[in-house]
């Protein structure tokens, strides 16, 4: 199926890694002209070189900046005016019990999980809409929906995404805009595999048994009974940033393997 996505210009959030990682590569895929976003130059030139590995005619520019913040959002904006689909990725997560998260750790979770698309989607928003198309993707989690007991300010913050994303689809009826959060499970990325294995260590198991104890235990109502892949998830968010998804607006996309039991 062709997605249309040739030459259209893309800007991925905290794409040297994981989900944002296959997104890029997927939207190179594409064709698109994709900006790859890290905190750094050598991970952003890695990450290009990963894509261009099995891309080699890869459209990419770099973009080492720290997104979280007001003043990387707006040098995004003055290096790049143009971006025309935006996927704001960026993102953390901390296991915590709720009676030890300082105010700090609310604020610095809100700052970079929220805010940081925020910004950037109040950046591009008002060109897209001089054009009358444009594609703004919030990745959110299935913890927005079902709160996680062991990271609260985590599912917090997935939950006002997927306000905003619908708030801003809101603000762009009538035209050839969309906005809309997908909610990815269990995924195994970068951040999650370190942090299984480390579990794992700490258990005396194996990987693939601590996954096993994983969704027996933590997300048993997973039917995937598996962490889905960074591609996986990919595949939903590089159509819904195509032109063929223009009926898909202001929607809260599930790629959570079935942990969320609501049919709605």
């Amino acid at each position: 199926m062709n997605l249309q996505l040739e030459n259209k210009l893309a800007l991925v959030s905290g794409s040297t890694a994981g989900i944002g990682l296959a997104i890029a590569t997927a939207l190179a895929g594409e064709g698109a002209r994709v900006i790859i976003n890290g905190r750094t130059r050598e991970r952003v030139e890695r990450a290009m070189n990963l894509i261009r590995a099995g891309h080699p005619d890869a459209k990419l520019e770099a973009l080492p900046l720290d997104l979280s913040t007001a003043s990387g959002a707006a040098e995004a904006g003055r290096r790049f005016p143009e971006v025309e689909v935006l996927v704001n990725n960026l993102g953390i997560f901390e296991p915590k019990p709720f009676a030890e998260i300082p105010d700090a750790d609310w604020l610095r979770f809100f700052e970079v999980n929220v805010m940081s698309g925020v910004r950037l989607s109040r950046a591009y928003l008002p060109r897209m809409k001089q054009q009358n198309w444009g594609r703004i993707v919030f990745i959110s989690s299935e913890s927005g929906l079902q709160i996680p007991a062991e990271m609260v300010h985590y599912g917090m913050t997935k939950s006002a995404q997927i306000a905003v994303a619908r708030g801003i689809a809101e603000t762009c009826a009538d035209t050839g805009i969309t906005c809309n959060a997908v909610l990815p499970g269990p995924t195994g990325s970068e951040g999650v595999k370190d942090f299984m294995a480390a579990l794992a260590s700490q258990s005396g198991l194996s990987v693939a048994e601590m996954e096993k104890a994983f969704f027996l235990k933590a997300r048993p109502s997973s039917l995937l009974k598996r962490f889905a892949t960074p591609e996986e998830v990919a595949a939903m968010v590089v159509f819904v940033c195509s032109p063929l998804a223009s009926a898909t607006n202001g929607a809260a996309l599930r790629v959570d393997g079935g942990v969320v039991k609501s049919p709605f």
